[in-house]
């Protein structure tokens, strides 16, 4: 049987999980409610038997709020952003930890879902002493069409289409949670651009054990050949920004765009599309969820 799936909040990112949904045969959409509701006023999930339901309004992030969906009838919430309190999950470094007993859990972020596939490769063949990420990322709902009010953050009030507009991330930190080992290792800022899609993470780390670009790039594209296939990319060509739209895997990584300064310190280029690799993830994630309850 198909797993049956409801979205709350149709954004870009509601949407694109839809596409993704409609495009499998292993998952049923069967609701979709939009615009906002009071988290008081109780979606009948259950009625429309959604076991699932995605939660990306990018509103009620922490488990409190989420877990509106479960009085409504859903058994299980899939949070599309990053939660402070629910679990977080990166499919193809940590989803194996999801237990079924644990009802609302937290897809992480676009950016982290980029970054941990490629710290994972990187700590487990060479050890990662300490690593700065900056990604530079495209435009989000979030951001304004033209200069306006933002009350915590005035750079992100600036209008989107044309600034450069530094911003913070928790993606970095976020890293550190999924993959415990590497917890206080990593932070990072974030560059919105007038993009519309497609991102990219540079991460520049200090190695523990010595390599040279070559071996790093030969870890990278044997694990994207295998466990990570799907997941971690690696390419070679001369690609820009817009080659990676529609492209599902997290991370690919741009072998000739990164650069070491010797052999215990290097930076890393992986490309990402923010939307549909992310809305892929959600999806996969529930797939996953589902097989073990």
């Amino acid at each position: 049987p198909k797993i049956k799936i409801g979205i709350n909040g149709f954004g870009r990112i509601g949407r694109l999980v839809a596409r993704v949904a409609l495009q499998r045969d292993d998952v049923e959409l069967v609701a979709i409610n939009d615009p906002f509701i009071t988290t008081d006023y109780m979606i009948p999930w259950g009625a429309a038997g959604a076991d699932f339901v995605v939660e990306s309004t990018g509103v009620f992030t922490d488990k409190d709020k989420a877990a509106a969906h479960l009085k409504g009838g859903a058994k299980k919430v899939v949070i599309s952003a990053p939660s402070k309190d629910a679990p977080m999950f990166v499919v193809g470094v940590n989803e194996k930890e999801y237990k079924p007993e644990l009802t609302i859990v937290s897809n992480a972020s676009c950016t982290t879902n980029c970054l941990a596939p490629l710290a994972k490769v990187i700590n487990d063949k060479f050890g990662i002493v300490e690593g700065l990420m900056t990604t530079v990322h495209s435009i989000t709902a979030t951001q304004k069409t033209v200069d306006g009010p933002s009350s915590k953050d005035w750079r992100g009030g600036r209008a989107a289409s044309f600034n450069i507009i530094p911003s913070s991330t928790g993606a970095a930190k976020a890293v550190g949670k999924v993959l415990p080992v590497l917890n206080g290792k990593l932070t990072g800022m974030s560059f919105r651009v007038p993009t519309v899609d497609v991102s990219v993470v540079d991460l520049t780390v200090r190695l523990e054990k010595k390599a040279t670009y070559e071996q790093i790039k030969a870890a990278i594209k044997e694990e994207s050949e295998g466990k990570l296939k799907g997941i971690l990319g690696y390419t070679e060509d001369d690609v820009v920004s817009t080659d990676f739209i529609g492209d599902s895997r997290s991370s690919i990584f741009d072998a000739k765009a990164g650069i070491a300064l010797n052999d215990g310190f290097v930076k890393l280029v992986s490309w990402y599309d923010n939307e549909w690799g992310y809305s892929s993830r959600v999806i996969d994630l529930i797939v996953h969820m589902a097989s073990v309850s």
